[in-house]
């Protein structure tokens, strides 16, 4: 997956305590994919006031029915990572993924891919035109410090745990949900997971106080927190929860994230999370000049399809503060 803003801002997302629990609406915004023959996304995170949940630092919902202009996200030819996992949850469509570390493989719904960028990676996606117009979910996980040289590498799993309980079932994408753990590979203490609630369910689920959460909705309608979510906006949970009651009427599809604090600071800008605006521009460089030591070529691809990286703006980074737990009506 890839950000493909022609003129990406910088950020720098400061480390952070939990808050406690709160619940507060984040708004999506539409980002467009693919210049004018692309299809626009609703992008979560990063916000300004919440740049991070846990580790997670980029959530897109594309396909979504309520965005402006629907449909698969354009093909997107080769282009670079650093210092992230990217995380693609289909649930309709289909994508051929190839990147750098040799994999070439197709995606599909209920298969977790995962892509571990560490030191630099480079990878493609094209959509396939005879299966159902894509809808899903495509999310960064950053790194940790000490795991952003770590070798690249490329993990699918097909068989994830599932936790059932009257009127729902959650699928364990990643980390760890209610006594069962993902087999996909986390850095960080860290959850991911696909819920679903039948209509007229009340339930409670379990949640591990020391990680903060957020809840995005992607059909139906689910009261959290004594809040009314619908698709859209990202619900933002806070830290110190034990458990969790959801509410819904007409039955809801969800994405439950969390995790502990990212306790590190961050720099994200185009495709790369770093730690300084120089380790950005070194990435840019990398990529430019084509050092393949850093990010090989992929099989099936010449050279010159690979993406040019966007102009470096012209200031320094700034820090940019995250305010949570502020009055957002």
């Amino acid at each position: 997956m890839s950000d493909l803003d022609p003129h990406p801002a910088e950020s720098v997302c400061e480390p952070a305590p939990g808050p406690g629990p709160v619940a507060e609406l984040y708004p999506a915004r539409e980002v467009p994919l693919g210049g004018v023959r692309g299809v626009f996304v609703e992008r979560v995170l990063p916000q300004r006031d919440l740049p991070t949940v846990g580790a997670w630092c980029f959530l897109d919902h594309f396909g979504s029915p309520t965005v402006t202009k629907t449909g698969a996200p354009p093909n997107i030819e080769p282009h670079p990572h650093i210092g992230l996992q990217t995380v693609t949850w289909p649930f309709e469509g289909r994508i051929r993924h190839r990147d750098s570390v040799g994999s070439d493989v197709e995606i599909n719904p209920g298969q977790l891919n995962l892509m571990t960028s560490g030191r630099g990676i480079a990878h493609s996606e094209y959509g396939d035109p005879e299966a159902p117009a894509g809808h899903g979910l495509q999310l960064w996980i950053a790194l940790p410090g000490h795991r952003t040289g770590i070798d690249p590498h490329f993990e699918q799993h097909r068989d994830l745990p599932v936790y059932e309980a009257d009127g729902m079932r959650a699928i364990v994408l990643i980390g760890s949900f209610a006594g069962l753990t993902s087999p996909a590979m986390a850095y960080t203490p860290i959850v991911g997971a696909d819920v679903r609630i039948d209509p007229g369910a009340e339930i409670t689920i379990p949640l591990d106080p020391a990680f903060e959460h957020a809840l995005l909705v992607i059909e139906g309608e689910v009261t959290a927190a004594d809040t009314e979510v619908k698709p859209g906006p990202l619900l933002y949970l806070g830290s110190d929860r034990t458990k969790l009651r959801l509410v819904s009427g007409t039955g809801a599809h969800l994405a439950l994230i969390g995790g502990e604090p990212f306790g590190e600071e961050l720099v994200m800008w185009w495709n790369f999370v770093g730690r300084s605006h120089e380790e950005i521009v070194a990435a840019r460089e990398d990529w430019e000049n084509r050092r393949v030591d850093r990010f090989a070529d992929i099989a099936g691809h010449p050279p010159e399809q690979r993406i040019p990286a966007p102009p470096m703006p012209a200031l320094h980074l700034k820090p940019r503060k995250r305010r949570i737990g502020v009055d957002r009506s």
